[in-house]
Formats: structure tokens, sequence, C-alpha cells
């Protein structure tokens, strides 16, 4: 089955540029593209007027291509022009670092703008992610996403910038969602759904659907002070992922060996 979900809210235009580059890259790079998405934050749930298109996609070589001496590299660039950006991962790449316990090509799949996309790929890849995805590798992934967009959003103290805001809470209320969905390991990427399935305070939920609404409507939400209980929210998110990841294990034998004859079935299934 093919997917397309393409929200009314996107320009034609770009959409089309979108498409037309997608289709340049299969034909110029020999390479199928079983998965092409938005990532940013169009995808998540809070763009601004105007917020860039992000496209990302997963794309595999043909067979013969992963047995060379000389591999191809396993990323696809593609120049950034105006507000399209556009780039992707090698198949092997997007499990490697789903092994890792890197969310992001978690959120690929998840993602609710599909460009173009096989669902068996898909529903074959979160299978596999089920299966070796390690809950507390992810939530190292957000911590440190969390940690290192704090340190650029806002100083400890003063006025911070409102548009980074978004990018440590939106790992911050991930890592709230895992506290609370003691087994669950993928969250959602829809920044608002994830909020209400976080059980995060009222007043705290009141202020990001403020932000996400003034964000809609302006290219520039300034610098304010953020309010003490979002520091303190953000902090205490950071303090409970610290005692996940104490039970953190390497990515065992078994685990690399599912993800290999994934890779080999799921390669099948995109040529």
């Amino acid at each position: 089955m093919i997917l397309r979900n393409i929200p009314l809210s996107l320009d034609p235009t770009t959409v089309a540029a979108i498409d037309a580059r997608l289709e340049s890259i299969a034909r110029t790079h020999e390479v199928s593209i079983p998965w092409a998405i938005e990532s940013g934050s169009r995808a998540w749930g809070f763009p601004s007027p105007d917020s860039d298109y992000d496209c990302r996609f997963v794309f595999v070589r043909p067979h013969d291509r992963y047995l060379s001496l000389f591999p191809d590299r396993d990323v696809i660039e593609t120049p950034l022009v105006n507000d399209l950006d556009v780039n992707g991962w090698d198949l092997q790449k997007a499990i490697r670092l789903m092994l890792k316990g890197n969310a992001v090509i978690i959120e690929w799949l998840t993602s609710p703008i599909i460009y173009q996309g096989n669902d068996v790929f898909r529903r074959a890849m979160l299978n596999l992610a089920e299966q070796v995805l390690q809950r507390e590798r992810v939530a190292r992934h957000y911590y440190h996403l969390a940690l290192s967009m704090r340190s650029r959003a806002f100083p400890e103290h003063g006025e911070a910038l409102l548009k980074k805001l978004f990018y440590v809470l939106r790992p911050a209320v991930a890592l709230r969602w895992m506290t609370i969905h003691h087994e669950a390991r993928i969250a959602p990427m829809h920044f608002p759904t994830l909020i209400e399935q976080a059980g995060i305070p009222e007043n705290l939920k009141h202020f990001i659907d403020e932000l996400i609404e003034r964000k809609s409507l302006t290219r520039e939400l300034g610098s304010a002070e953020v309010p003490m209980e979002v520091r303190h929210f953000i902090d205490h998110q950071l303090d409970n992922a610290e005692s996940i990841m104490l039970t953190e294990t390497a990515v065992s034998p078994d685990a690399i060996a599912i993800a290999d004859a994934a890779f080999r079935n799921i390669m099948r299934i995109a040529q």
C-alpha cells in the first residue's frame, strides 16, 4: 500500500518541488526511496508562517552495492534552496541508529506528513523497533537533546528565545511521556498529541498551547523570561531520566542478529 498524507496547509508549489527532488534523487543516485516525510516543526505541530520544509527520507541501494569493498556514503544530501531542505539516510544507517536508541528514525516513521511511503516498509521497520529498541537508550537520546537545547535556548537567569524553547520542551515532554508510560519506547512525534498523553500540569499545558498559537501567527516570537514552573518542569524531567538510563545495557547479540535479518528482509521490500 502506497501512503501519502499532505495537509492542505502545505504550499502545493513547495510540495511539487519536494516530489521532483525525490524523483531526481532516486534517478541520479540509483536508489529506491520507500519512505519520505516531513520531519521539522510542521510535522511536530508548531510551525511558524515562515517555517522551512524539512523533508527526510530513507533510501535503499541495489543489493550489489552493499557487497562492495568501497561502500557508498550512507547519507544523501541536497543543497538547501530557499525554505526547502531535503536529505536522507541509507537503510543500514537508519537501523544502526535505531539499535543505538536514536529516536530520529522512529519519528520519521511516525510523522503525520508523508510525501511518499510504502506501508509494508513502515510496518516492518516499526516491528523491528518493537523488538530491538531499548527504552533506556531512547531516554538517553531525549535527555541529551533536552540538555543541549536548554543550554542554547536560555541561560540560568534572564530571558530566553521563545522559538528555541520549543526544542527544549519537546524532548522534555517526551521524557515525561516515557515516565508515565512505563513500558513504552515510542513517544508520539506530534507535539500537541504528546502533550495530551504526557499528563503535564494544566498551567504548563496552557502556557505551551498559547505559545504554539503565537508561533503559528508570527515569524518572530522574540525573547521573554521563562516562567519558573517551566524551568522546574524541564529540570525535573532531566532528573527523572537519569534513573531510567541507569539500567541501560549493551546491545545484545540477539538484537544484532534480529536487526541483521530484518535489514535483508526490508531491503527486499524496498527494492
